[in-house]
């Protein structure tokens, strides 16, 4: 729907670039708010790994939500956006030194632990500066979760979270530090779920869970259960919001909190993928053997997830009305997976016309600047 971007102003600007629909991400937060307020004792943090651009954390921010973050940059990053610390979590499998100490010195509200030396490391940093760290404890809860093999995490194959075998053993240990708190339990079963079930398994193995907590007479303060709500890859137009409301029911129906109990999410993809877009010019179109090339100014670089997960993301050319053709549409870069998608149809393709990647909201931009910083000297990006 062409509509939807102002082409005359997109013609003026240096392609690629990323567009974000402000309109699209404040109703989304509307929803969300509306949906999970129902509930008094639910709580939403943003997933900060899927969009860290300033002006998109600020908007957020501005909707109340709290903030999901897995490195110290993006502890930093929502600080100076405006979160409130106390609003704050950590998590993530390889905390470095040096973010611990900065998340203890901005006084976030909790840890989402993944190991006993990293439970240790965080004591040991804590007692350094006199603080005592509030901790949860990421359980991997062996769940699997419909979606591609890379992006799930709730498996106990999975590099991620502390096995259900040893939960017991590392809140006794917990319990025995001085410069912890634990406060409650962390789980994620994976991203870009659309199958309700998967989470209702969730509910049903975090019942289990607590129920073994509740005969030793422990009832943890806070159940956060990570996020995974997906997005309609192939509709953004039709379904721009996901269906918040089943998403938050499906919760409140299966999962059994204790009246004191506290339930957190960390959406992060359902928020923010759907008011993105990636615009790109194309530079050529190519006749091939069998097929049409559509070839672009922007790569694998720009957006990595079709060829890292072979995901789909809507393709259109916004500024042709000519008949539909079929396009293997590609990028400039030299490397066999730098492709968007094969034989796609689209309005007939010329030098210049712009081209819209849809839904690339949620880990498009981010995955570009990580890629730049895993590359990039560290005393450069100091000087940055």
């Amino acid at each position: 729907m062409k509509g939807i971007f102002p082409i005359e102003k997109f013609r003026e600007l240096q392609t690629p670039f990323y567009y974000y629909d402000t309109k699209v991400l404040r109703d989304t937060l509307a929803c969300i708010n509306k949906e999970s307020q129902r509930y008094p004792n639910f709580h939403v943090h943003y997933a900060v790994k899927a969009n860290a651009n300033p002006k998109v954390l600020t908007i957020i921010r501005e909707s109340g939500m709290g903030a999901d973050c897995v490195s110290g940059g993006e502890v930093r990053a929502a600080i100076k956006s405006g979160f409130p610390a106390d609003k704050v979590v950590f998590a993530g499998v390889g905390k470095s030194d040096w973010e611990i100490n900065l998340a203890l010195d901005y006084g976030i509200f909790c840890f989402n632990v993944e190991s006993v030396p990293e439970l240790e490391v965080i004591n040991e940093l804590a007692a350094a500066k006199g603080k005592v760290a509030h901790v949860a404890f990421r359980i991997n809860p062996n769940v699997g979760a419909h979606t591609h093999a890379n992006i799930t995490t709730g498996l106990a194959e999975n590099k991620f979270g502390i096995s259900m075998q040893d939960m017991d053993h590392v809140i006794d240990l917990a319990l025995e530090l001085k410069n912890v708190k634990f406060i409650g339990l962390h789980f994620h079963i994976g991203s870009q779920i659309l199958d309700m079930s998967d989470f209702v398994a969730l509910c049903n193995r975090i019942n289990e869970l607590q129920e073994r907590l509740y005969a030793r007479r422990i009832i943890v303060e806070h159940i956060n259960v990570g996020g995974g709500l997906g997005i309609d890859y192939s509709h953004p137009n039709r379904q721009p919001i996901p269906d918040f409301r089943h998403y938050f029911e499906t919760y409140a129906e299966h999962l059994k909190l204790r009246p004191s109990q506290t339930l957190h999410f960390e959406l992060g993809r359902a928020v923010v993928g759907q008011c993105g877009s990636l615009i790109t010019r194309a530079l050529y179109v190519k006749q091939g053997t069998n097929k049409k090339f559509a070839i672009l100014d922007a790569g694998m670089t720009d957006l990595i997830r079709p060829a890292l997960y072979q995901a789909f993301h809507k393709i259109e050319n916004i500024t042709s009305d000519e008949a539909v053709e079929a396009y293997d549409v590609v990028g400039p870069i030299c490397e066999s997976s730098d492709v968007f998608g094969k034989a796609i149809d689209l309005n007939q393709v010329k030098r210049g016309d712009l081209l819209a990647l849809r839904s690339a909201g949620a880990y498009g931009e981010i995955m570009l600047l990580a890629t730049i910083a895993a590359n990039c000297p560290k005393d450069i990006l100091r000087m940055n």
